[in-house]
């Protein structure tokens, strides 16, 4: 360190060090991200597939109030430091203030990327058609009248958006996919597996995507000394999975599992719930589900582990 510079204040491009020498975080830029475009072209599933991703979205904002959001806006920590704002015709009157809104961005240094979303005619009253919803600029005239004003209208904002998607094409999981990878610049997001115990006497979970009947193994509870534990105790789970094929039918059913998590990404399924079931939902259920939870975490996956029954009789 050079005499006299203080030791919180590093040479450009080099992280800050706190008092014990080591470095702190760089904080990272607010992120803003406007979404605008043609109605019906996907701007309320590219705003849900952005809020999925902790993107903290305000949908058919008055332009005029995009300045005092950003202002508000944090650099890490606590607040909101990714805001994506949908503005678009809806807003009537307010949506013309827009360009001068964007401008007045620009000139206050205030970063933004706007996205415009866009689909043919035919594909747009194709969806009309399925929504039985009216063109916000359709009036009292026919649908194309509407989709041509608003295509006019549009014609400037389009010609300085940073990004132009077309929807033509792209189904829901499209769009969600090209928002995700291209847009927020996010990969595929690990699926978060629960692996639930129950009882069948008490009912199959109701958010089960998966249910497993340990029936056919034999049941601790005729055991004297077992039939106050659980499958959490030792005892039970060792008397649970040392019967012949409990254990292969664990490892096997993770195996399984393991193959579907690419197929649940591919789908956006963010959240996988496996109910294991037996009659009471203490004893097979719960040590079942304890192995194959650990079967699928040594396989590298996320997963929680919940006994909803384990407190009943």
């Amino acid at each position: 360190m050079e005499a006299g510079q203080d030791p919180l204040t590093a040479p450009q491009g080099l992280p800050l060090l706190d008092q014990s020498g080591e470095a702190e975080p760089v904080p990272t830029p607010p992120e803003i991200l406007i979404i605008s475009g043609r109605s019906g072209a996907g701007r309320s599933q590219a705003a849900n597939a952005l809020e999925d991703l902790d993107w903290y979205v305000v949908d058919n904002i008055p332009p005029t109030l995009l300045p005092h959001l950003a202002g508000m806006m944090t650099s890490g920590g606590e607040g909101v430091h990714r805001l994506a704002a949908v503005v678009d015709v809806r807003g009537r009157n307010f949506f013309r203030d827009l360009e001068q809104v964007l401008d007045t961005l620009r000139d206050t240094g205030i970063p933004y990327r706007l996205v415009f979303l866009d689909a043919d005619d035919s594909e747009l009253v194709r969806r009309f058609d399925s929504s039985r919803r009216p063109h916000p600029l359709q009036g009292e005239g026919p649908l194309l009248e509407g989709l041509e004003a608003e295509r006019q209208l549009l014609a400037p904002l389009k010609s300085r958006a940073d990004e132009v998607i077309d929807t033509t094409n792209f189904s829901i999981h499209d769009l969600s996919r090209h928002m995700r990878g291209v847009i927020a610049g996010e990969g595929e997001r690990p699926v978060m597996i629960t692996v639930e115990s129950f009882g069948f006497k008490h009912g199959v979970p109701l958010d089960a995507d998966q249910v497993v009947d340990v029936r056919f193994l034999k049941n601790p509870y005729w055991v004297e000394e077992l039939r106050h534990l659980t499958g959490r105790d030792e005892p039970v789970a060792d008397y649970v999975m040392s019967q012949e094929g409990a254990r292969h039918f664990a490892e096997t059913y993770a195996e399984l599992i393991d193959s579907a998590i690419p197929g649940y990404q591919r789908e956006l399924k963010p959240f996988v719930t496996v109910a294991v079931g037996c009659t009471g939902g203490r004893h097979r259920s719960v040590a079942m589900s304890e192995h194959i939870a650990h079967a699928l975490r040594e396989r590298g996956h996320h997963v929680q582990v919940r006994h909803r029954d384990l407190g009943r009789k």
